[in-house]
């Protein structure tokens, strides 16, 4: 699959056209006995349907056929008033996740949400910056981001959502924060298949607004294992290219391990708040807090500690060296900056 892909995703209609393929001489047998009218050319064949519910049967009928015949299928659904636009095939079986989820697809392909900001803050608790996360609109229909991202995965649309994601958040900072503010948003590797041509929407969202790149930070999200490293190096690498700093979120826990960090060595290193949870009464964990802060300022890169919720946690980590924190003690995700907190350039 490639990034251009990506952007095919359209609301399925209560008319349009199912192609499928491989088109077989076996499976229009098995078409033409359930009584079905099609049309085939090549390799590809077409049934066309005049109700959503038409196209759920249709689907089922190709899942039975499917198991049956021992051949994997993928779908491309045209809706209607549709045609003409990208093509997006899908396998049989991701079509049934994306099916039994409608509403979550829906939020997926009409950009229903936005980004909140949870603040980030140095050791004199100024804002130095903010960490953007994706959430459901104020009278949009509820979602866990979670949740979200996993049914994206599970429906290939993922690589869609996340840059999406991406250009949602740089909007966001770019209407509600001065030049200066970090700016801190997260990105799924397996989303840049190409980081030279997936990344080109961010960079230019960036120019368009008129930001500047030093702002930005973008963060390895710990839901993923990082399986091929040089691929995220050559991401980090078009990033940095452009002026901007990368990070690796939820260090210490997870796929984000000190290995990881070591061999990726990102500017920021933001310790997972599972370790930073009463850290100030717990030695393993100061123990672990201590391997990463030592292995991660041999390559200069910032410490950033997440999750704080209590003051002694704040207070103790400072006391050892790290200079950022983020957390609940600071401030929850907002639709806008807290007016509690001075900015710093």
């Amino acid at each position: 699959m490639n990034c251009k892909d990506c952007s095919a995703i359209e609301p399925v209609e209560d008319e349009g056209e199912i192609r499928f393929r491989p088109f077989t001489f076996v499976l229009a047998s098995a078409l033409r006995a359930a009584g079905v009218e099609f049309a085939g050319t090549k390799n590809t064949g077409k049934i066309t349907y005049t109700s959503r519910e038409a196209l759920f049967d249709l689907l089922k009928l190709l899942n039975l056929l499917q198991k049956q015949l021992d051949n994997s299928l993928e779908l491309c659904i045209n809706s209607k008033t549709g045609k003409g636009s990208a093509e997006r095939w899908v396998s049989l079986d991701q079509l049934e996740i994306r099916f039994a989820n409608d509403n979550l697809i829906s939020i997926i392909s009409n950009h229903d949400f936005t980004s909140h900001m949870q603040p980030i803050v140095n050791f004199n608790e100024e804002i130095i910056g903010f960490e953007l996360l994706l959430r459901p609109l104020p009278q949009g229909s509820v979602f866990q981001p979670y949740e979200l991202f996993e049914l994206a995965r599970q429906t290939g649309f993922h690589s869609f959502l996340d840059r999406a994601a991406r250009i949602s958040a740089i909007e966001t900072s770019a209407r509600l924060l001065p030049k200066g503010i970090k700016r801190f948003i997260n990105f799924l590797p397996s989303s840049i298949y190409n980081p030279s041509f997936c990344l080109t929407h961010t960079f230019e969202a960036i120019t368009r607004l008129d930001q500047d790149p030093e702002d930005f930070v973008f963060e390895v999200v710990e839901t993923e294992r990082i399986d091929d490293m040089r691929h995220l190096q050559a991401i980090f690498t078009e990033y940095r290219k452009q002026g901007m700093r990368v990070a690796l979120d939820d260090v210490g826990a997870g796929y984000s391990t000190v290995e990881v960090m070591s061999s990726l060595q990102p500017d920021y290193v933001k310790i997972d708040r599972a370790l930073i949870s009463y850290c100030d009464q717990d030695t393993v964990k100061q123990k672990a807090i201590n391997d990463i802060l030592n292995r991660a300022s041999a390559f200069g890169a910032e410490i950033l500690a997440e999750g704080i919720e209590r003051r002694e946690e704040f207070l103790y980590c400072r006391d050892i060296g790290i200079l950022l924190g983020q957390g609940y003690l600071f401030g929850k995700p907002e639709d806008k900056p807290p007016a509690s907190f001075g900015f710093i350039a």
